[in-house]
């Protein structure tokens, strides 16, 4: 069975959605980062990044374990293992997921976190900040709708590893300061993909845990999540 260590976050239900699509057999094992169970050193040896998720695989290539971590990864990975699932073997097909999961990877996901920081975190409101990265928001945005006036999904007609892991990072839409109404295509496919019962029970996971007060993190949990903690351990001698 796979282990997913996961925690109640957009890259994490990345993960977690892909698994239910897929009806693979997994076991959730909790990391609490506002606890900082992320740096601890049996969690390091398989996400040595200190992040959330991180798949092992008992029965990997060759059928030898794997140890994955970085969601785009382990996404490819349990595509790839069950025979091509929401990314094609066909190159060219296949190619057109890549990149828009790399969209996401390097432009939704950091830029969105961004936003949700300095919009609603920061202790301090820097007013560059919030412009620059809510513009940025509706920029991505405004790339996505544009896509998605020519295509049913991101690659296409093909709902992919590319939407599942998009959608999580868009349900926070008013955290980022945009109003989903703007981008009526961007509409269209959030409400699909929001609807489809494996989606439902990727977001449930853990769904006990979820702080749904709104309150900033203070204390211990700050400093696990944006303070000291995060810098710890790279000033700890190897």
């Amino acid at each position: 069975m796979i282990d997913l260590y996961f925690w109640s976050t957009p890259n994490g239900y990345k993960v977690s959605i892909l698994l239910e699509e897929l009806g693979l057999p997994y076991r959730v094992i909790p990391v609490h980062i506002g606890k900082g169970e992320q740096f601890k050193p049996e969690f390091l040896k398989i996400s040595p990044n200190n992040k959330i998720p991180a798949l092992v695989d008992p029965d990997g290539p060759g059928g030898a374990p794997i140890a994955l971590f970085e969601s785009g990864a382990i996404m490819m990975y349990l595509a790839e293992k069950s025979g091509w699932a929401f990314m094609p073997q066909d190159m060219r097909a296949r190619y057109e997921v890549v990149q828009w999961l790399m969209f996401q990877m390097g432009g939704v996901g950091p830029m969105l976190g961004q936003a949700h920081h300095f919009r609603k975190y920061a202790p301090e409101k820097v007013e560059y900040a919030i412009e620059r990265y809510t513009k940025e928001a509706r920029r991505l945005y405004t790339v996505i709708d544009r896509r998605l006036a020519e295509a049913e999904y991101l690659a296409g007609d093909l709902y992919s590893i590319a939407d599942m892991a998009t959608y999580p990072w868009l349900r926070a839409h008013k955290w980022q300061g945009q109003d989903l109404a703007d981008f009526p295509n961007l509409q269209r496919w959030y409400a699909a993909v929001r609807a489809r019962p494996a989606v439902q029970r990727g977001l449930a996971v853990l769904e006990e845990k979820v702080d749904r007060s709104g309150a900033k993190p203070t204390g211990e949990r700050w400093d696990n999540l944006f303070g000291a903690g995060q810098f710890a351990t790279s000033e700890k001698t190897p």
